[in-house]
């Protein structure tokens, strides 16, 4: 009964419309008064869900992430790679799929990388004749790689949840991103080379030097961030600082398109975003809190257990679990409302914290391109001026293929714990 009125009552209200916050507030609050949890207990928890240093870290990529975009990094990527492909088929694609991967080293942010890639790439790729929806789709699945690839907000948030070690996860987070990159690649060239689109000529090595010295600041961005990290010399948290004060370096000194005026916007988008977050995350964490208190979490660590004692069938049901729920909510307020029901199952298993991070990220980063709650897809519809219809038509390979790699990741545990392992993570 608890656990009927616990997710019952969440679903529909979200289907009533209600944004996912208000919606986990509201269920919340009417729990605790309804069984009488204590409700002098709802500010402490709000407040001790959102008041983790490692959250600091949040704000910090967000704004690291959209300086690097204003002071012109992704346009300069954009035309290097341009230049290193050169005519074959879907060669635009393939740009910005590794452009995706290049970006997602900075911010962390699928929403965002998404937002840096369309405002870009839609009006290059039409002027080349790719069909709107196939571009669309293509930079919203490239931006999902910003939650797989670290410095990821996503893993951010496991880690906090969990108590995993935030460099192993940023670290783990490599190879599978690389991988999903990788197999984006697949249907975009099968796509792009069945309808005749390619790119225009080879550049000369004067102009891919001259391309080169003009993005170079945005390429070494990731191993600076990555690399202080793994060398020891800051934390992840203080790593977004140092991300944020490059970003300005580069903006204001190097490439000089970066102005006060500018920086008070960016300011003002970077607050608006992190509050979104955070409220999720407050009213994430006191649902979480409340359905622990009812003893919902733990009934449902039971069940799954009853379901199969076969590690294997079990982790096929969670990632089934886990795909519907991307359809529905985003990353954050899955994590805070599965995690602790899935925790006590990782344990019982004996699964890594880390690789199962890296498969739950993977799958949440699959979420944001299926509708109805699709924020990439939301995010580059506005862009390109689509209707969610048709990009919905035109994601479903990308869909299909990032779960073919979710399968590999699954399958061959090493590929996301082989550079923690290496670094001593």
């Amino acid at each position: 009964m608890e656990g009927l009125l616990l997710f019952g009552l969440f679903l529909l209200i979200l289907f009533a419309g209600v944004p996912v916050a208000v919606a986990l507030g509201t269920v919340s609050l009417f729990l605790i008064w309804l069984y009488n949890l204590g409700i002098s207990g709802v500010s402490p928890n709000f407040y001790a869900g959102v008041a983790k240093f490692q959250l600091l870290a949040i704000p910090f990529f967000i704004l690291a992430g959209l300086i690097m975009d204003r002071c012109g990094i992704s346009k300069r990527l954009v035309h290097l790679i341009s230049l290193i492909i050169g005519p074959i088929h879907g060669g635009l694609a393939l740009v910005t799929i590794v452009v995706g991967l290049i970006f997602a080293g900075i911010s962390g942010s699928g929403p965002a990388d998404t937002a840096a890639l369309g405002t870009i790439l839609i009006t290059a790729m039409a002027a080349r004749g790719y069909a709107k929806d196939f571009s669309a789709a293509l930079i919203a699945a490239s931006g999902s790689l910003a939650i797989i690839v670290p410095p990821s907000i996503a893993f951010i948030i496991y880690g906090v949840i969990t108590g995993t070690s935030i460099p192993a996860l940023f670290a783990a987070g490599v190879i599978p991103g690389i991988i999903t990159g990788l197999v984006l690649m697949i249907p975009s060239y099968i796509i792009a080379r069945k309808r005749g689109w390619r790119g225009e000529r080879w550049g000369t090595l004067k102009e891919i030097w001259d391309a080169f010295r003009g993005a170079f600041w945005g390429l070494i961005a990731p191993f600076i961030i990555l690399g202080g990290m793994y060398g020891g010399i800051f934390t992840p948290t203080e790593a977004a600082v140092v991300a944020v004060f490059y970003g300005l370096f580069v903006g204001m000194v190097i490439y000089r398109e970066l102005d006060f005026r500018s920086l008070y916007e960016l300011l003002r988008d970077t607050v608006l975003s992190s509050a979104v977050i955070m409220i999720i995350v407050g009213f994430a964490g006191l649902y979480a809190w409340t359905g622990s208190t009812m003893g919902v979490m733990d009934k449902f660590s039971s069940q799954m257990l009853s379901l199969s004692a076969n590690p294997a069938v079990l982790l096929v049901l969670i990632n089934i679990m886990l795909l519907v729920a991307g359809m529905l909510m985003d990353a954050i307020s899955i994590y805070y409302i599965f995690l602790p029901m899935l925790i006590p199952l990782i344990k019982v298993f004996n699964w890594d914290p880390v690789w199962f991070g890296v498969v739950m990220t993977v799958n949440l980063a699959i979420g944001q391109l299926t509708p109805p709650v699709a924020v990439n897809l939301y995010v580059v519809c506005n862009i390109a001026n689509i209707s969610l219809e048709e990009v919905s038509k035109a994601v479903l390979p990308f869909i299909l293929i990032m779960i073919v790699a979710l399968a590999i990741i699954i399958y061959f545990p090493w590929l996301s714990l082989y550079l923690p392992a290496l670094f001593k993570l």
